[in-house]
């Protein structure tokens, strides 16, 4: 006979390029004691952020259930979405969405189910199990529970947090590993790996805005560019079911930058509170020798690597965002000059870094490595076209700005879906960001040519669940004095 008592659940997921490569974690926590009671992983193939968060919390729901079926639940992500979703405080819209979220509606009755949303670090031990079950995923076999670590991390990780801290802030010699092993494996065209993130920031620790300049004049614009399902769950306690395998499709990108379910955007001040932003901290990379020569360098040339001054600016870069502790992931583009950048700031966070091909900068075509000068003198029809309007390319077959709008677009939005509530940097180029800047503000295509953006720069924009964005820096460069 089992005996009502109070349950914790802890549930993540996560996906490699969501959607990619994907798994979740959850665990059966005692809320007295902490004991672990139960853990569940799987790798589900490809999917996104989303569906492997939901499952698992259905997967953690369904454990708890095992061990007390009368118990009341304390459900505990750090998935803004689904915690708002299944408190009934956000609508659910996605057609991938409502049957997990039924389904976790379904193994405990409603009353006995209450959610709250946590940072990520005091989420680590389901967030460990996920990575366990896609780095199992990988190599082509099941996640099995006598390997897992996951527990034993997890009371690492809260000692820790007693201890006080030693060392310069944010350092932290095992992210860089990490982050220089990630990104000496990838190729420009590799799916994201999961980000394994640290310290919450509540952030908005990034609040004055410099004050822009005219025209920036610099069109340097530096531009970018399935294995075997399987679950497994371990139970310290009774014996736990688990959850079916299965494989879920591919979530369709997001087409707002509001959850499922938000009402359009609302203007001004007024109105509910809306919770913690999606926070991008837009970070222009270092230079490179083509920086001081005001060059066009996009995804369409050469791959350029930082310059010793733009090793310099990473440097200064992560000193100082190190020293402000608000970030929670690093994003970036895929070319070289971008993750030196990213690297250098992770090293000093100790996260690691994912790389998003849609944060790649604008293809310049036959402009590759010109300057301005040398391009009116050799396609002066052609710059005229592209200086008067946003749909017109560069010659030889470049991106048009309205081509990388979209595309940034879409990037924003998968992002600020995967990331509501967090402080994320993206290490990008110039025309992403003040594409970014430009549709925050609701500006015209040709504002793009009227803000500047110095190398190693950061700019900030906050997404609101309701599909509100604000502006909060632009072209910040006072660590680099």
């Amino acid at each position: 006979m089992t005996t009502a008592r109070e349950l914790i659940v802890e549930a993540d997921g996560g996906s490699r390029g969501n959607p990619g490569p994907a798994g979740y974690g959850a665990v059966v926590l005692d809320p007295v004691t902490g004991e672990t009671l139960a853990e569940a992983a799987e790798y589900i193939g490809v999917a996104t952020n989303n569906v492997a968060e939901y499952k698992g919390l259905v997967a953690g729901l369904t454990a708890a259930r095992a061990l007390f079926p009368d118990a009341t639940v304390h459900v505990r992500m750090d998935s803004k979405l689904v915690v708002e979703q299944m408190s009934g405080r956000w609508k659910i819209k996605h057609p991938d969405m409502k049957p997990l979220a039924a389904e976790a509606g379904r193994v405990f009755p409603a009353g006995r189910v209450r959610y709250e949303w946590i940072p990520r670090e005091l989420n680590k031990h389901a967030d460990r199990l996920a990575n366990e079950a896609m780095d199992a995923g990988k190599q082509g076999r099941q996640w099995e529970p006598s390997g897992s670590a996951a527990a034993l991390d997890a009371v690492a990780a809260r000692n820790a947090a007693a201890l006080p801290p030693s060392g310069p802030p944010g350092d932290a010699t095992a992210g860089a590993a990490r982050a220089r092993a990630a990104l000496a494996t990838r190729t420009s065209g590799a799916p994201a790996e999961a980000v394994t993130g640290s310290a919450d920031a509540r952030g908005d620790g990034l609040f004055a805005a410099e004050e822009a300049g005219a025209s920036s004049g610099d069109f340097e614009a530096e531009a970018g560019a399935a294995a075997p399902t399987g679950h497994a769950a371990r139970v310290l306690a009774p014996t736990a079911p688990t959850a079916p395998t299965a494989v879920v499709p591919a979530e369709p990108s997001a087409t707002a930058a509001a959850p499922a379910g938000s009402a359009a955007p609302r203007q001004g001040w007024a109105g509910p509170d809306m919770g913690a932003p999606a926070t991008f901290v837009l970070l222009r990379h270092g230079e490179t020798a083509l920086t001081p020569e005001k060059r066009f360098s996009g995804s369409g040339g050469t791959d350029p690597e930082l310059s010793a001054a733009g090793l310099r600016q990473a440097e200064a870069v992560a000193a100082a965002l190190a020293a402000r502790g608000t970030i929670q992931e690093i994003v970036s583009s895929p070319l070289t000059r971008c993750r030196q950048t990213a690297a250098a700031v992770a090293a000093r966070l100790g996260l690691d870094v994912q790389v998003e091909r849609g944060l790649r900068e604008t293809d310049f075509g036959a402009w590759e490595g010109l300057t301005f000068g040398e391009v009116r003198e050799r396609y002066p029809r052609d710059l005229d076209d592209w200086l008067a309007s946003p749909k017109a390319a560069p010659t030889g077959g470049g991106e048009s700005f309205a081509a990388v709008a979209r595309r940034v677009a879409a990037t924003r939005d998968r992002l600020t879906a995967a990331h509501a509530g967090r402080t994320v940097l993206l290490v990008t180029h110039v025309t992403p960001i003040k594409t970014l800047v430009r549709l925050a503000l609701g500006a015209p295509p040709e504002s793009l040519f009227k803000m500047e953006l110095s190398a190693a720069s950061i700019s900030a924009v906050a997404y609101y669940a309701d599909g509100n964005a604000s502006v909060r820096l632009l072209n910040d460069t006072s660590h680099l004095r």
